[in-house]
């Protein structure tokens, strides 16, 4: 079944509530079962791991189907990142002229459908690079461009994923990465499990992000709520760097925290807004004027050069879920940039 997120005309008005179109009794939270929807944030018990086909026909249809099912959480291998099935629907995409903090490279907006994937329950960590790294020998050079707290990003020779300048865990999202080293890591999931392992497009991201929602955040339309859902520009980054318009709260990290340390969307997801800003598959072009509605990646025309960041990152204030940044060619790292994996399903 295929679901559609948003009404046919503009969002609604920013409310401070989140709008949600009907979708009976098959909606989200029902799909996804115990642990699911917001705040909620399961765990390894929930989380399936993949290995081998099914001995008989039937009980390989059982597996698929299961594999499908919208909400579950699994992993391809014992390192791998763990996905969500997303479920295919449609929604409305972009942000309405009355959004507050909105631009123009927003609209206009569109209905998009998009069918059912996988996408990374969090963004890739520190620990699941560096396997990669270990693998393939990949090399970090080129330095990184670190947050001076003046608005502004000066590059570091001295600075990479392992040392990007503040302390990270494994556990943390990898930062210094640039489009063309996270598409690297894809195909070296796709290689290892046989999988078809990519970037999500900048619709299938959205969509995602989304969850259903039609405000501002997938926690309302307001940022009064944010430090319980994302790592954004706070009080807390507003302690080091005092150069940033930051929300009434703290969400106790200044710099990156460890992936899915709060509240998730309705569909399971963690940190679609804040902590990293992340790569997807897309060109940049300077509208949806154009764009595909099937959910694919736009990769024709605009500038190839340079690849669209999503969801904002510790540093930036008040992140929606409409929100695109662009001047980020794709061999270009920085502090705030990591990125999450999409897979294809069977």
């Amino acid at each position: 079944a295929a679901w559609w997120f948003g009404g046919a005309a503009a969002p609604p008005e920013n409310t401070g509530t989140v709008a949600r179109a009907p979708v009976g009794e098959n909606a989200v939270g029902a799909a996804l079962g115990d642990g699911g929807g917001r705040g909620g944030s399961g765990g390894p018990a929930d989380v399936t791991t993949l290995h081998a086909a099914a001995e008989t026909a039937e009980a390989e249809r059982q597996r698929l189907a299961e594999l499908r099912r919208p909400g579950r959480v699994f992993r391809d291998c014992d390192s791998c990142p763990e996905l969500v099935v997303i479920p295919a629907g449609e929604f409305q995409m972009g942000s309405s002229a009355s959004e507050e903090g909105r631009s123009d490279n927003e609209g206009p907006l569109r209905r998009v459908v998009v069918g059912s994937f996988a996408l990374g329950r969090r963004e890739v960590t520190r620990s699941e690079y560096a396997a990669f790294v270990t693998a393939t020998g990949r090399g970090s050079g080129g330095g990184c461009a670190v947050f001076t707290g003046s608005n502004e990003w000066s590059p570091n020779a001295e600075r990479s994923w392992r040392e990007p300048g503040f302390a990270q865990g494994g556990d943390h999202p990898v930062v210094c990465v640039n489009w063309e080293d996270a598409r690297a890591y894809a195909a070296w999931l796709s290689g290892e499990t046989g999988k078809s392992y990519r970037l999500p497009s900048e619709s299938e991201w959205e969509y995602a992000a989304r969850a259903g929602t039609t405000t501002a955040r997938y926690w309302g339309a307001g940022s009064d709520a944010q430090c319980g859902y994302a790592n954004g520009a706070d009080a807390a980054l507003k302690s080091r760097f005092n150069s940033r318009t930051v929300a009434g709260c703290d969400d106790g990290a200044v710099w990156t925290a460890p992936a899915g340390s709060y509240g998730a969307n309705d569909f399971r997801l963690f940190d679609m807004l804040g902590n990293v800003w992340e790569w997807v598959e897309d060109c940049w072009h300077e509208d949806y004027s154009g764009a595909p509605s099937d959910g694919t990646a736009w990769t024709i025309g605009g500038d190839c050069g340079t690849r669209v960041l999503r969801g904002g990152a510790w540093d930036t204030s008040f992140p929606r879920s409409a929100r695109r940044l662009n001047n980020h060619p794709a061999d270009v790292r920085e502090d705030h940039v990591g990125f999450r994996v999409a897979r294809t399903l069977d």
